[in-house]
């Protein structure tokens, strides 16, 4: 079995070197980039990349920079770094579509748990999830086998874990889910603590698939609650 590939992208040597040393003692091959030009040019030409660890502050191009333009060309999961540990840094990283954010300085082995965490959701096969391949809700379409989704008969780009909040609320549609039970239900961790990260993917799949996102036809709101689809 191939081992998997994860891209580092940081301007600080050392601190691609910490993760580069406990990315391989965990089996995995490592590209470091030292900025978000060198990160794009290793992702278009390295296909076997199957995770980015992105730095935010970074020269010539910041992370959230990079993080835009790395969905143009991947739905690879990708984890941001950052000193600041704002709540609008977050809001910020998960808009331009990060999976996951960790403040810096971080523990590495949680930053391990981190990348294990989301590989693991990314090899989750369609035979573990719901019997239904293809789910219609109107003309909003989840194809469960291929990753795919159109709206309007258009196709839709999600993210990894934007798909998989997608495809849990279609394929459990009128039930309820509050953030705790999605967040447990997808990124397959206890919830344990509480903030707006499931909120946040909530509103960037609106974006995405609703005719108008301030009036939802797909993903209605519970108040209180929580989400669900009709």
């Amino acid at each position: 079995m191939s081992k998997e590939t994860v891209l580092v992208v940081d301007d600080e040597p050392e601190i691609r070197d910490v993760i580069h040393m406990y990315l391989r003692n965990e089996g995995y091959n490592a590209l470091e980039a030292a900025d978000g030009e060198q990160a794009l040019r290793l992702l278009r030409s390295d296909p076997s990349v199957r995770l980015v660890i992105l730095d935010i502050m970074m020269p010539k191009m910041d992370g959230f920079l990079t993080c835009m333009k790395m969905r143009e060309i991947s739905q690879v999961p990708i984890i941001m770094l950052s000193a600041r540990e704002t709540d609008m840094d977050k809001i910020t990283g998960l808009t331009t579509g990060a999976d996951d954010y960790v403040s810096k300085p971080f523990n590495p082995l949680e930053l391990m748990a981190r990348v294990k965490a989301q590989l693991r959701r990314q090899n989750y096969s369609a035979q573990e999830q719901a019997a239904d391949d293809i789910i219609a809700i109107g003309d909003l379409i989840v194809d469960k086998a291929k990753h795919a989704v159109t709206a309007n008969g258009r196709p839709v780009a999600l993210t990894p874990l934007e798909f998989a909040i997608l495809a849990l609320l279609a394929s459990r549609r009128g039930q309820v889910f509050g953030a705790e039970k999605i967040y447990e239900a997808v990124w397959r961790e206890p919830f344990g603590y509480t903030d707006n990260t499931v909120m946040v993917h909530i509103r960037n799949i609106r974006e995405k698939i609703e005719p108008n996102p301030k009036e939802p036809q797909y993903i209605k709101t519970v108040w209180g609650v929580g989400y669900k689809i009709e």
